[in-house]
């Protein structure tokens, strides 16, 4: 995998991060792309290019806005000349119950996990067609299980698992699209009560936390070892979706 390069989206932090350590651990070139994390993108090119020096390129953007998507694509083309693995993983998460939801959230949800992976691809493809290069989508197991008061979430998953589908058919065969659905891999950042936390463990099969790891271990499978599968989505959950 040397001297591929893999643009990460959302990677300056938790599963973005470990997936993008993985695969510079492998020895791939990266664009990491963040939005308001500075702090953490700069640390974490740091401590990637203490082992390999300029081996890293920083992109800041806001997903939700498409006219910067080919300034982006641009500046992946000036650091290394290919692009090998597109990982949309961005991605906003909160609730919205429908008697509450805002057309603001519908924009941002809709637009941080549908809009902006689809017209990022859009930009990337002709590159990713040249290096015979893959698509991953971090979709969601809520994508087909909605998951209560988060609609607006779900339904933008739905819409991603179904990108997933429809790109693969249309990018190939050049380009393989695919798509991991993570269960409880980490905790949502806004605190969640030990009984709540345990009844969510209570209805996965394997009783306990998957890791980023896990995550990073899934791409890293679909990018290098997988050249036969395309538009498939791999739920990565512990069984969560054996269970209602």
């Amino acid at each position: 995998m040397a001297g591929k390069v893999a643009l990460i989206t959302g990677a300056a932090h938790r599963v973005g991060a470990r997936i993008a350590s993985s695969l510079h651990e492998e020895g791939m070139d990266l664009v990491l792309h963040y939005r308001t994390s500075e702090t953490a993108a700069r640390a974490l090119q740091a401590k990637l290019e203490a082992s390999r020096p300029d081996s890293v390129l920083l992109l800041q953007a806001d997903l939700n806005k498409s006219i910067g998507f080919m300034g982006m694509i641009e500046r992946v083309r000036t650091f290394r000349g290919r692009l090998d693995l597109l990982v949309n993983n961005a991605s906003s998460f909160y609730p919205t119950p429908v008697g509450d939801a805002s057309e603001e959230q519908w924009e941002d949800l809709v637009g941080s996990n549908l809009k902006g992976p689809f017209f990022l691809t859009k930009e990337a493809a002709s590159m990713l067609r040249t290096a015979g290069g893959c698509v991953i989508n971090l979709v969601d197991i809520h994508a087909d299980r909605p998951l209560k008061n988060h609609s607006i979430y779900s339904i933008a998953k739905a819409g991603n698992a179904m990108m997933v589908k429809a790109l693969a058919r249309e990018l190939g065969p050049a380009v393989r699209v695919n798509g991991i659905a993570p269960g409880v891999i980490l905790w949502p950042e806004e605190d969640l009560s030990d009984e709540a936390r345990n009844v969510v463990l209570a209805r996965t099969a394997l009783k306990r936390t998957g890791s980023p790891e896990d995550i990073a271990r899934a791409v890293l499978f679909l990018f290098r070892d997988a050249d036969y599968i395309t538009g498939q989505i791999i739920a990565v959950d512990g069984g969560r979706t054996l269970q209602q």
